[in-house]
C-alpha cells in the first residue's frame, strides 16, 4: 500500500496530466503559504484556475468532492488571495476540484469546474 503522500502526489500527477490534455497550462504546483496549500495553479485562457485535488479509495466516508468542506474552501480562498497578492495579479480566477476515486485498480476522475465561489 502506498503512503498517503505518495497517493496524493500520484493523484496530482493524474489530475495535472488530464487538465493539460484539456488545454490548461500548468503555472505552479503545491504553492504553500501560512494560509494553506494550493495543489495546482493553472491557466485556462486568461483565467487562473486554482485546482484542489481530492483522492479516495472508496466512498465509505464520502466522495472525494464532499471532502471539500466550507472550512477547506475558506482556506483555499485565503491561499489564493495570498498567491494573487504575491504575484501582483488581478487576473480573473476560479476554483476547480478534481475528484479521483479508485475502483478495482482503475482511477475514475471527475472534474468539477467552478466548484465554489469566493465571497
Amino acid at each position: 500500500m502506498a503512503s498517503t503522500s505518495m497517493q496524493g502526489r500520484a493523484g496530482e500527477d493524474l489530475a495535472c496530466q488530464y487538465l493539460k490534455e484539456q488545454g490548461l497550462i500548468l503555472i505552479e504546483r503545491n504553492y504553500r503559504c501560512r494560509c494553506g496549500e494550493l495543489d495546482l495553479i493553472m491557466r485556462d485562457g486568461a483565467q487562473l484556475v486554482f485546482v484542489e485535488v481530492r483522492y479516495r479509495r472508496n466512498h465509505r466516508y464520502g466522495t472525494p468532492a464532499e471532502t471539500v468542506t466550507r472550512l477547506k474552501q475558506v482556506r483555499l480562498l485565503r491561499a489564493a488571495a495570498r498567491y494573487l497578492q504575491s504575484r501582483h495579479s488581478n487576473a480573473p480566477c476560479r476554483f476547480d476540484v478534481i475528484a479521483i476515486t479508485e475502483r478495482q485498480g482503475k482511477s475514475t476522475l471527475q472534474w468539477i469546474r467552478d466548484a465554489f465561489q469566493g465571497s
